[in-house]
């Protein structure tokens, strides 16, 4: 059984409170957390977090002049509960310092965000297992660059995170004489995958997407930039214009969200393009937004 519940956050200078709030008490709401830290009081429907920024295991992400600090709050079902399990995003932006430099390796090139109405993206390089930042930002070729992007819904309805399109290039910004290098294209169609390890990989939340992309033979041993279109799309507005595909040996294209939904990927092979014409004007179910990530580097292991 899902639970509904009001989820008011409140960013202090260093401290975060949160309050939950159900109308109809369905929820133990001993079993939520945020991060590692348990309700600070709970009663029977509501719970209270007074949290201090340092604590909870909050990440911070650095991009330009914004510190973000992220979390999650999480409910964890009990075997015996009929209400599911679920995570909510929990994030508080702030200004940048002029002395603040982070105690944690952190590098520039690695995470990237961007603002858009009350929708915050952020497109990032990450470890191995994707439970932090790139350590490096070199990568050997053949090897595999973990990629995550999200989107942060503060007051939306839940929205589907989707890679429209992303391109490798030798420059920041996109030119005509920009050297680039394919990599999802067609409205979501992972085409490194076809002759790769490339993959999409299983979804942990809707508005997050993991990337596992091989390195591919593209300005070695020079500063590449990854392009990408990100689209918050309503989860159940699904078409061939709105997905994400990826090519698996021995099946063929596959969608990410619902195998049973494959044949939204047919198109990967040709042209993908919505059967319904839709105006700019009229885009009302997702909002777009193009991210940047690098500079990084392949190296050749042989050289």
């Amino acid at each position: 059984m899902a639970v509904y519940a009001d989820i008011k956050v409140d960013c202090g200078p260093d401290f975060v409170t949160l309050m939950w709030s159900e109308g109809r008490p369905q929820a133990d709401t001993s079993l939520l957390r945020l991060g590692s830290c348990f309700p600070t009081s709970f009663s029977a429907g509501e719970a209270y977090f007074y949290v201090d920024l340092t604590d909870c295991n909050f990440r911070i992400l650095v991009t330009g002049d914004v510190l973000l600090y992220s979390n999650d709050l999480t409910y964890v079902a009990s075997e015996d509960s009929y209400n599911l399990a679920f995570t909510h995003p929990v994030v508080c932006a702030y200004e940048r310092p002029k002395d603040w430099y982070s105690s944690q390796q952190i590098y520039d090139p690695v995470f990237k965000t961007y603002g858009l109405g009350d929708l915050q993206f952020t497109l990032g390089l990450m470890n191995d297992d994707f439970s932090g930042p790139a350590e490096s930002t070199s990568f050997p070729l053949g090897s595999i660059i973990p990629i995550m992007a999200s989107v942060v819904q503060k007051s939306h309805q839940p929205l589907l995170l989707l890679l429209e399109e992303c391109v490798a290039a030798t420059t920041p910004e996109l030119h005509p004489e920009s050297t680039m290098y394919p990599i999802i294209s067609n409205k979501g169609c992972l085409l490194e995958s076809v002759s790769s390890q490339s993959k999409f990989e299983p979804r942990q939340k809707s508005s997050e997407m993991r990337l596992s992309l091989q390195t591919f033979k593209f300005a070695m041993g020079d500063e590449v930039f990854i392009h990408c279109k990100l689209l918050a799309w309503d989860p159940n507005g699904l078409d061939s214009t709105k997905k994400a595909c990826h090519f698996v040996k021995g099946h063929g294209w596959e969608l990410l969200d619902n195998l049973a939904q494959s044949n939204l990927c047919d198109c990967c092979e040709s042209k993908c393009k919505s059967r319904r014409q839709r105006s700019v004007a009229s885009e009302k179910h997702g909002m777009v937004q193009k991210a940047v990530i690098g500079p990084f580097t392949i190296t050749d292991v042989n050289s």
